[in-house]
């Protein structure tokens, strides 16, 4: 037969550890409201953001970022120690990690889409040497004098005397004419 004593106990120990965990995320709540705000008054007094601008010519609003910030760290603090009273940190903590890991990898790649193709085309250009500097082109309704060829991009002056950077991918996708 079921001990009814050991369930009492085990429901007990688990309602305790219950109440503890929501006492902490609700102090980290608290605690990081309070200590976020009052980091605002304290770097608002020293004027953080008039001395980035003036000092260092960065117009960014540091007060407001590393107060939310400081509120963050606890909140986090706050809902790990809540988990650790529970007894899931590191189930949590893996599946949070494994997020971060798949968002970074997701970024990287999104931010090399175009790069790696970019790049491929500027060495296939220069290995190829079908196109140089000075050379007069037209390409995609774009016409003028190729200024510069990198890796990446070809700078074009047009009649007009606007510059056109080109990906160097489109030099090879769009057909391009050579005029004399």
């Amino acid at each position: 037969m079921v001990d009814f004593i050991q369930v009492n106990a085990f429901l007990s120990s688990t309602l305790v550890k219950l109440v503890a965990a929501i006492a902490i995320i609700l102090l980290g709540l608290l605690f990081g409201r309070f200590f976020s705000k009052l980091l605002s008054k304290i770097l608002k007094e020293v004027k953080l953001n008039l001395l980035l601008k003036d000092e260092l010519k960065i117009n960014v609003p540091a007060e407001e970022f590393i107060s939310r910030l400081i509120m963050y760290i606890i909140y986090f603090v706050s809902l790990v120690l809540a988990l650790n009273q529970i007894g899931l940190t590191t189930t949590v903590l893996y599946i949070i990690l494994i997020t971060i890991l798949v968002i970074i990898v997701i970024l990287t790649a999104l931010a090399f889409k175009d790069f790696v193709p970019n790049i491929t085309a500027g060495f296939y250009i220069h290995y190829r040497a079908h196109l140089k500097k000075d050379d007069n082109i037209v390409i995609d309704n774009v016409k003028g004098k190729i200024l510069d060829i990198n890796l990446i991009e070809t700078r074009i002056k047009t009649k007009e005397g606007d510059e056109v950077l080109v990906p160097n991918s489109l030099l090879l996708k769009f057909k391009v004419e050579k005029k004399n």
